[in-house]
């Protein structure tokens, strides 16, 4: 795991205010937002403010990203150029749908990489990567792209494109078409190996809701999600952090298997159930989560 991105929080470019909140904030990624935060009469204004804040604000452990706008804007290739002279992390790109596009924003961010003397290669890009049709069709191709870190998904962007009324049902699952989107972000993810990142829960004022569906998008395999208010980026965290009674379960289950190895045996009875391989290698990954935040926590 190249970076810790169990909450990925939208702060509105140009928003000094929010900002300092946002500094003071336990997410890991911070998301500085171009694109629907920003009216198109303030795009310029806002562009040169979160240039500034890369080159002069003192981020500390926090991811810095950049949501551009649509490469094909009239904003978008603007945003590369003017926010690359003080290089962020990674951009977060909306409405995606081509790999062609994506090999676009590449070549540019490597144009300017070079310009301003940045390490090539050394911005990533993740992904909002089914808020069009056609970005939805194309999703399986978009880790072709070797600057792609990272995979999320989008509904209420999908909603308008495709004419839905709505995208949940009144029991709040997600809807058919949207609930595919979701598995297949993860499965594309994860067959690329990059990261998946679940999409926003909007009702911010929903904390069971939010809880629930973090729950079960860490279940799934999902290792973080996008926050839009301050109050969920704790929940959030919490939710893709394994818990100590996990951790626990996952280092007796390692060391059973040793023994187990030892014995001449690969499968055998823990804990009330067979396990076999696929439980050890979930068990290893969990420890090896576990591990990778504690660090990243040790050093903020």
């Amino acid at each position: 795991m190249s970076h810790l991105r169990r909450s990925m929080h939208f702060v509105p470019g140009a928003n000094e205010k929010m900002l300092g909140k946002s500094l003071a904030t336990h997410a890991d990624s911070l998301v500085l937002d171009l694109e629907d935060a920003v009216t198109p009469d303030r795009k310029d204004e806002a562009r040169d403010i979160v240039a500034g804040w890369l080159g002069d604000v003192d981020f500390g452990r926090q991811e810095r990203t950049v949501r551009m706008n649509p490469f094909d804007t009239p904003w978008g290739r603007k945003d590369i150029e003017v926010t690359m002279r003080h290089a962020p992390d990674a951009y977060v790109v909306p409405k995606v749908s081509t790999l062609a596009e994506l090999e676009a924003i590449d070549a540019e961010i490597r144009r300017w990489e070079a310009e301003y003397g940045h390490p090539e290669g050394g911005v990533g890009l993740i992904l909002v990567s089914t808020e069009t049709p056609l970005g939805a069709l194309n999703l399986p191709t978009f880790t072709q792209c070797g600057r792609v870190i990272g995979l999320s998904w989008g509904a209420e962007d999908l909603s308008s494109a495709i004419g839905a009324i709505r995208n949940r049902d009144e029991q709040g699952n997600y809807l058919p078409v949207f609930a595919h989107c979701r598995n297949m972000t993860l499965l594309c993810a994860t067959a690329g190996d990059v990261q998946p990142i679940d999409t926003v829960f909007v009702d911010f004022k929903d904390q069971a809701g939010l809880e629930r569906e973090c729950r079960e998008a860490a279940w799934m395999g999902f290792t973080g999600k996008i926050t839009i208010h301050p109050n969920q980026i704790d929940p959030v965290n919490a939710a893709f952090t394994p818990s100590a009674a996990d951790v626990q379960r996952a280092e007796r289950l390692v060391q059973a298997f040793a023994e187990a190895e030892a014995e001449g045996r690969i499968a055998f009875a823990f804990e009330g159930e067979m396990v076999d391989v696929p439980h050890l290698t979930r068990a290893q990954r969990l420890l090896a989560r576990a591990r990778a935040i504690a660090e990243a926590e040790q050093s903020a």
